[in-house]
């Protein structure tokens, strides 16, 4: 079923389910992918597994699926946070993108010292991560958050799970970082593309739960950092081990 259009829908579903179309997702559905009655798509909301659904009605601005059969359970990702600074807007939207591909369960962004953007808009990201679930064959759509500073972030530290810093002075010293845990939940920091500063690394070396996490033997961009730092930890801890 991999050529079916795959539709993230905010409600329920299940065998009879009637699912309703509204005025966006109909004008994709009819319009750009030119669906009729009768043809099937495959339905995702995030918390019942993905659904084979037919098309009862194809109008302009609005239409009606019925669900048939669960294809998939649901089933969610490693408990592992994806946090960084927002960078240029596509590149942004890229670590959005590639957090649901790779299997994050939350995105979080955080203003730090050199966060050199500061536009963050939630609904948009939220977007692309559902269109990056619904490409990529996700039943899960993770939390996608509203930026933060990055000190409220580490004040307010949840007990028990561990933050691992992508910190690039590692690749610089040629210094071997802290071994992943598994079996803990966890997440993965990366800085903005000047780095964090001085006091921002004082302070995330000397908090407990956070552990430096070498990302090979050059620096990278913050982008390349955050999608090598979640194939590492799903390598090692998630569910690619």
């Amino acid at each position: 079923m991999a050529d079916h259009v795959r539709l993230y829908v905010d409600q329920p579903l299940g065998a009879g389910q009637a699912v309703a179309v509204g005025p966006e997702q109909a004008n994709y559905l009819f319009a750009v992918m030119r669906l009729a009655v009768g043809t099937e798509v495959l339905l995702f909301n995030g918390r019942d597994g993905e659904w084979r659904a037919v098309v009862q009605d194809a109008g302009k601005r609005r239409g009606a699926l019925l669900c048939q059969q669960q294809t998939r359970p649901q089933s969610l990702p490693p408990d592992v946070w994806l946090i960084f600074s927002p960078i240029k807007k596509d590149r942004t939207n890229f670590i959005v993108e590639k957090a649901v591909e790779l299997g994050a369960r939350r995105v979080l962004p955080v203003q730090s010292r050199f966060t050199n953007s500061e536009r963050w808009r939630q609904d948009k990201q939220v977007a692309h991560a559902i269109e990056a679930a619904e490409q990529c064959g996700a039943t899960f759509v993770p939390d996608v958050a509203d930026m933060q500073p990055l000190d409220r972030v580490l004040a307010t530290w949840p007990e028990g799970r561990l933050l691992f810093w992508a910190d690039e002075t590692l690749a610089r010293d040629g210094m071997a970082a802290h071994s992943l845990e598994k079996g803990v939940p966890a997440a993965i920091l990366i800085g903005p593309e000047g780095g964090f500063s001085d006091e921002e690394k004082t302070r995330l070396r000397a908090l407990p739960f956070v552990r430096p996490l070498r990302l090979g033997p050059r620096i990278l961009r913050a982008e390349t950092a955050a999608v090598a730092a979640m194939v590492i930890w799903q390598q090692a801890c998630g569910d690619w081990a």
